[in-house]
């Protein structure tokens, strides 16, 4: 499948300039395989640690991007964004080594370990109620009052190209991968990744992992129109978000399939990445390797020669009091 790159947000030429730009401040993160996971799944298995990534998620990279695009000018005034959690402390973090404020519009539902981070990075926390328009309305109310920059979660060019400086990273430790599972939610990480592999390999596979609970995106690609939902029910906190204007194109043209699971297998999945792996991750990180063991994908003729797979881990800030209630269910 090819690349217009007219038609984007981002495309190779912005995520390798990114990857410029940020790779002084991000960490390269690991390439682990492990046989016994082969062996469970009957593929080979290669899982990007962005769980080991500064910030503990892969969000620093878009987050780092974005601000060091800002001119000094815009800088001076701060960065405003809203977010359940990795995005807000990657940019905390990101504003702290640029040396501007930034404002943190966080849900009141976001998990305390999320917060922490937040906080212990320099941002300043403004709280919201847990509806996306209450984040909105007041990201928009602080970025009033102070002339801050906002910087959305997903929906920005710089942070998609940001993102998209894994897949660069993915296919230079292992350029034979047919196929990348990657988590989805507002669709900035998985837009990032479809650009650059499908522009490097244009026969490569892009798939996203998605909850039941929080399905938008299979219910999206169905539709061929943004679907948001109601509401969602999943342990994956950082899988909540829907699909922007900008990322929605690339999801709807590159991404070859949604898999969709249910928090049963999730967990399950974060278990075997505890257990073979020796790997923290959180309920979104793991819901790629659960993708991958589901049935859903094992029975699928479609996907029947994807056999040697990328898995984005995408983070690793996991509130230990819920893992491990959830581990006693």
């Amino acid at each position: 499948m090819e690349v217009n790159k007219e038609k984007y947000a981002a495309d190779l030429s912005s995520i390798k300039e990114a990857r410029a730009r940020i790779s002084s401040f991000i960490h390269k993160t690991p390439l682990m395989t492990s046989e016994s996971l082969d062996a469970i799944s009957g593929r080979r298995l290669f899982f990007k640690c962005e769980c080991f990534q500064k910030g503990g998620a892969f969000k620093f990279r878009g987050a780092c991007n974005a601000i060091f695009s800002l001119d000094d000018q815009q800088a001076a005034k701060g960065v405003v964004t809203h977010s359940s959690g990795n995005h807000a402390a990657a940019l905390a973090l990101a504003a702290k080594l640029r040396g501007i404020t930034s404002y943190i519009v966080i849900p009141k539902n976001a998990p305390q370990c999320k917060v922490q981070n937040v906080v212990r990075y320099g941002g300043q926390v403004i709280w919201s109620e847990t509806t996306i328009k209450s984040r909105e309305e007041t990201a928009t109310k602080v970025q009033q009052e102070t002339g801050a920059a906002l910087i959305h979660p997903y929906n920005d060019g710089r942070i998609i190209s940001g993102q998209g400086t894994i897949s660069l990273e993915l296919l230079e430790q292992a350029p034979r991968i047919d196929t990348i599972i990657v988590p989805i939610s507002g669709g900035g990480l998985i837009s990032g990744v479809a650009l650059a592999a499908k522009s490097i390999n244009p026969a490569i596979r892009v798939l996203a992992a998605e909850p039941k609970g929080a399905n938008d995106a299979a219910q999206s690609k169905a539709a061929g129109r943004i679907v948001t939902l109601p509401e969602t029910n999943t342990v994956a906190d950082g899988l909540r978000a829907f699909l922007g204007e900008f990322t929605w194109p690339i999801v709807r043209d590159l991404v070859d399939d949604v898999i969709t699971v249910d928090d049963t297998e999730i967990i399950k999945a974060m278990r075997l990445c505890y257990e073979i792996l020796k790997v923290a991750v959180e309920p979104s990180g793991a819901i790629g390797l659960a993708a991958v063991l589901s049935d859903s994908f094992r029975t699928n003729p479609a996907w029947k020669d994807c056999n040697q797979i990328g898995i984005i881990l995408s983070g690793g800030n996991v509130d230990l009091e819920v893992l491990w209630n959830s581990f006693s269910k």
